[in-house]
């Protein structure tokens, strides 16, 4: 894991931006960009997927009291039946580095593809896509710990309204528990209709 300065020196400042939620079939898919210092010294951060839960949330209080600055926005699940999750996630990521975008002067995003791959979906600001950036470098993990978090939180709130689908421990992935509910109680409005198994079942509504 290193700093994105090391790599793109003809850089001022760099956005990070990752994602959170493309898989549940429950929430919103969540995106995060955030504007790391050179001489940032957060110690740990790295692929929030690999790190404990109260070890992401240490870092994500670390990295928003330090960042230069940061967004969280996020595309319902309503949104995401509407268009697909790809290009829900490319629309969220996109929302995200319109936030930043006047401040910084390029971006470096998680997975193979810009998030103006679909459409005349244009960005005021030049970036990469990084295959596994989150692993690489320190600003798109940055992202991802800001992500993560912040779709979990949202999922917790959603699982005082609904806890029956136990929202709480599975995120809104499709856990045995999770399905059980689903044949027995239906979907609610958070459910994404577009994917399986909700999509081949005839579930009642919630």
């Amino acid at each position: 894991m290193i700093s994105e300065y090391q790599t793109y020196k003809n850089y001022g400042r760099i956005i990070g931006v990752d994602e959170a939620g493309r898989g549940p079939i429950a929430g919103p898919v969540v995106a995060a960009a955030v504007i790391l210092s050179k001489d940032c010294r957060i110690v740990g951060i790295d692929d929030s997927k690999k790190l404990s839960k109260s070890k992401r949330e240490k870092l994500y209080e670390e990295i928003i009291q330090s960042a230069k600055c940061y967004a969280i926005t996020k595309v319902t699940a309503k949104k995401i039946d509407k268009i697909n999750i790809l290009k829900a996630t490319f629309l969220a990521m996109r929302n995200v580095i319109r936030k930043l975008e006047s401040l910084a002067d390029y971006y470096l995003v998680d997975g193979p593809f810009l998030p103006t791959k679909f459409g005349n979906c244009k960005l005021n600001i030049e970036g990469k896509a990084i295959v596994k950036g989150d692993e690489k470098f320190i600003c798109i993990a940055a992202a991802s710990i800001l992500a993560k978090v912040s779709r979990d939180n949202l999922m917790m709130k959603y699982h005082k309204k609904y806890p029956q689908f136990d929202f709480k421990n599975n995120k809104g992935y499709p856990t045995k528990k999770h399905i059980s509910a689903l044949e027995k109680y239906g979907i609610a409005l958070i459910h994404r209709k577009s994917f399986s198994p909700i999509s081949e079942n005839e579930y009642k509504k919630y």
